[in-house]
């Protein structure tokens, strides 16, 4: 079958092989992943931290309130 441009359909060989080589689809997925690896340390860590950002906005907001 000819397209418009008078070129020929490629072949299913063809297009597999042109399947195997794009890799753009793996790329996306594999920012997915790190995005979700990079949540759950985030996550993991928040009731680590949670002492040290409590202390301090509480000293920031201690300052802020004196300071008037």
């Amino acid at each position: 079958m000819l397209h418009s441009s008078g070129s020929k359909d490629p072949t299913v060989t063809h297009m597999l092989s042109r399947f195997g080589r794009n890799e753009s689809g793996a790329t996306a997925i594999e920012y997915g992943l790190i995005a979700a690896v990079m949540s759950v340390a985030i996550l993991a860590a928040f009731p680590l931290l949670r002492t040290a950002i409590e202390t301090a906005f509480g000293a920031i907001s201690t300052a802020m309130t004196t300071a008037k």
